[in-house]
């Protein structure tokens, strides 16, 4: 996450904006993340996609990282869905604690933890800053959707069409 960081602040980027099969680059984020899903007993629910995107390998792999280790981190027991829905948006959900309505505003912000990440002092601030600024760097959109007790929804608009 660091050398991720330190990129994004560089002059110059590496982008390589190519055409990806989307199952692919899910499915290489989810086995970095296999041995977490195991010890956390945490049910994974993917439905494949069928579909390709245009962008960067690397930039996006970084978001799908970090949205799925901020889900395993704040989903104690339960399930993580990764989905795309019918307005061809990525769907990252998970059934964890939730986020508290007065810190989704800011959850994006550089070095900001809500209430949940300064419990057991567990959060940098970094990793969603890092995600918005992926997903601006690449023209994405990103949004989320959350409920203490309940989970959050992490939504990640890779329709082509609305970038034109």
């Amino acid at each position: 996450m660091v050398l991720d960081y330190l990129r994004l602040g560089s002059e110059t980027n590496d982008l390589v904006i190519k055409t990806y099969n989307l199952d692919e680059l899910i499915r290489e984020s989810i086995r970095k993340f296999s041995s977490m899903f195991i010890y956390r007993k945490l049910k994974l629910n993917f439905e494949p996609t069928n579909r390709k995107i245009v962008t960067d390998k690397k930039w996006f792999a970084c978001i799908l990282e970090q949205l799925l280790s901020n889900a395993i981190k704040y989903t104690p027991a339960g399930t993580i869905t990764i989905r795309v829905d019918e307005r061809e948006r990525l769907l990252i959900s998970d059934t964890g604690i939730g986020i508290e309505q007065e810190d989704l505003p800011r959850i994006f912000e550089k070095g900001y933890t809500g209430s949940n990440g300064r419990i057991g002092q567990n959060s940098s601030g970094l990793g969603l800053y890092l995600v918005k600024k992926a997903a601006d760097m690449l023209a994405i959109s990103i949004f989320i959707e959350s409920k203490v007790g309940k989970g959050s929804t992490f939504i990640v608009d890779i329709n082509q069409k609305n970038r034109q």
